[in-house]
């Protein structure tokens, strides 16, 4: 084909072409319209949105909020800290006890003497004993090292010790 030929069918058929472009412009400019509207609708809730029934805007509201999450993880570093720091204190704390009550004597009518075990969570601590008689009273600190002591310990004061070290913590 030649161009008089493009000419000549360009010239038969010039309102229909021109037709076809007015249809296509106008369901461009409807589309146009259409998102001109959806896009005012959406800057309108966007707005709303950023800025509460206070005026302040969510963004400042956001921001505040990581500064107290900053604040509160600050504030558990410190509990973790004082955590490990209590931990530390009570394994040296006397946290196991026991007690052994004992007639020392035939004589004497009831369970009047004892044996005391104080120890820390390493079994370091001390044995308390007393022995009561009709006349006198005797009473009896042994320490004790990673659960031996360096004393001879009756059988009374091994039983709470035994006892004590029995216990966990």
């Amino acid at each position: 084909m030649d161009i008089l030929a493009i000419s000549k069918i360009l010239a038969d058929y010039t309102a229909v072409i021109t037709a076809v472009f007015a249809v296509l412009f106008l369901i461009l400019f409807a589309i146009c319209i259409n998102l001109h509207l959806k896009l005012n609708y959406m800057k309108k809730r966007y707005r709303k949105m950023m800025s509460d029934g206070d005026g302040e805007s969510i963004e400042r509201m956001i921001m505040g909020h990581i500064n107290e999450v900053h604040e509160i993880a600050a504030i558990n570093d410190q509990i973790r800290a004082d955590n490990e720091n209590i931990k530390a204190l009570l394994q040296t704390a006397l946290t196991r006890v026991a007690v052994v009550r004992f007639r020392a004597f035939d004589d004497m009518g009831s369970d009047l003497s004892y044996a005391v075990a104080m120890l820390d969570s390493n079994n370091n601590g001390v044995i308390l004993s007393s022995i009561f008689g009709r006349d006198d009273s005797r009473s009896y600190a042994k320490p004790v090292q990673e659960g031996k002591s360096p004393y001879t310990l009756t059988s009374e004061e091994q039983q709470a010790l035994n006892e004590a070290m029995k216990q966990g913590f």
